[in-house]
């Protein structure tokens, strides 16, 4: 089950080990896919198809899925299942149209005006996961801010079920999302296909998605070494539990869980002033793990998790901080005065009523986040992730007579002539 660590007993070196996750020491999954990107490249539809083979045990004539196909498939499941999708859909709609905002125009000197305004990337890329788990949520996540702030054009990679399709509730989340073509393929040949295009999969400007090490090791290596980029590194799924005495112990005990089932990669964290309560979630999670249907993806998951016995809520939230991770739980009833020392988190659920898995699905916020500690430096996925900030400036007549002159000043300072002629031509 969970190995216990004393905050107290770990110096700098420990601590920094216990953050490291889903490293790849030996490099075995970057040859992997490097070698995948390169088939792709070189082999374009035809790697494509030998990847379905051998990695989905499918046979593609086709690589992807129409408009008429998404139709039929949309029309099968059941009714409360796309009552909620339906649901979430307009929740994380309604979330995410309120960062359309329009930014004003400032002038810095008097007649000088400058703004920002945003421009939609054009080509986006959304990987859908769908290997042990499929994810309608994510398409809903991801497609929902693209059509909201109007891309051009919404290319799909989910990998194929074993008759060839996809999951009838991505073909119900298309129809939701306006989307009228689904490509086959999963993986880091996802990935590539979508970074380089091949003859059905076009390339795009900017690929979007969560995915296991070899979906996050091809993101890393393409944004390197194409002219496509990336969301974020967003890996296998981790949370961390920050729980004092007034934490309910069943409740942290199945927030551990509903990410330890995601898959055997990830990892579930607890960081407690309690030891009673460690104790009592190490228990529920034996009962719980009883009853789960993925319990031996989730139970390998928790092996390689742990918990962590801190003096008091600050010292628990320090390791948090250096942890870094993508979902944060906040189980105390003192869950409001800690909000500002959060520093580095993916997304943060305040206190014993607000589960993960709300923002997993439903209650607005983007569950597409930024994992392995690289939360202290990215952002979640949002409205933001699907434009470019583009700026403008208009200097008038006296605007450049009352900014030329220092900037005449400032191009001398460096030696760039030709900087102070252009002002010098103006001015006379």
């Amino acid at each position: 089950m969970l190995n216990v660590y004393k905050l107290d007993d770990l110096n700098q070196e420990k601590i920094k080990e216990l953050c490291i996750r889903n490293a790849d020491i030996d490099s075995n999954i970057r040859s992997t896919v490097e070698n995948i990107i390169e088939e792709v490249k070189q082999k374009g539809d035809s790697a494509l198809r030998a990847f379905a083979r051998e990695f989905d045990g499918v046979n593609l004539t086709q690589l992807y899925i129409g408009k008429e196909e998404i139709d039929s498939l949309s029309a099968q499941g059941g009714e409360s299942e796309k009552e909620a999708l339906r649901l979430a859909y307009n929740n994380i709609r309604k979330f995410h149209e309120t960062q359309l905002i329009k930014e004003n125009k400032v002038e810095t000197t008097t007649g000088v005006v400058c703004w920002r305004e945003a421009r939609a990337i054009q080509k986006v890329g959304l990987y859908i996961p769908g290997g042990t788990a499929v994810l309608p949520s994510t398409f809903l996540m991801l497609g929902i801010p693209a059509m909201l702030v109007g891309c051009a054009e919404i290319v799909v990679c989910s990998p194929p079920q074993k008759n060839g399709r996809v999951n009838p509730y991505l073909a119900f989340c298309a129809k939701l999302l306006g989307i009228e073509r689904i490509y086959l393929v999963g993986g880091a040949q996802a990935v590539a296909a979508m970074a380089y295009g091949t003859e059905s999969i076009p390339k795009v400007d900017k690929i979007f998605g969560p995915g296991n090490q070899y979906v996050t090791k091809a993101k890393t290596i393409i944004q390197s070494e194409s002219q496509t980029a990336i969301d974020m590194p967003a890996g296998p799924s981790e949370v961390l539990v920050i729980a004092d005495n007034s934490a309910n112990p069943v409740f942290v005990a199945a927030d551990l869980l509903a990410q330890a089932e995601h898959g055997t990669d990830s990892q579930a964290v607890l960081v407690s002033t309690s030891l009673d309560i460690i104790d009592q979630t190490i228990a529920e999670l034996e009962k719980q793990l009883l009853a789960l249907p993925r319990r031996d993806i989730a139970a390998k998951a928790i092996a390689n998790s742990y918990a962590i016995l801190a003096d008091d809520l600050p010292g628990a939230m320090r390791f948090s901080n250096e942890y870094a991770p993508e979902h944060l739980i906040l189980a105390t009833d003192q869950w409001e005065a800690m909000i500002d020392k959060i520093t580095n988190a993916g997304s943060v659920f305040l206190g014993h009523l607000t589960p993960e898995s709300a923002g997993d699905y439903a209650s607005g916020t983007n569950h597409t986040l930024p994992t392995s500690s690289y939360a202290k430096a990215y952002s979640g996925a949002s409205i933001d992730s699907f434009v470019k900030k583009i700026t403008f400036q208009h200097i008038s007549k006296i605007g450049i007579e009352n900014l030329g002159p220092a900037v005449q000043v400032l191009a001398s300072l460096e030696g760039l002539d030709g900087h102070r002629n252009a002002i010098t031509v103006r001015l006379k």
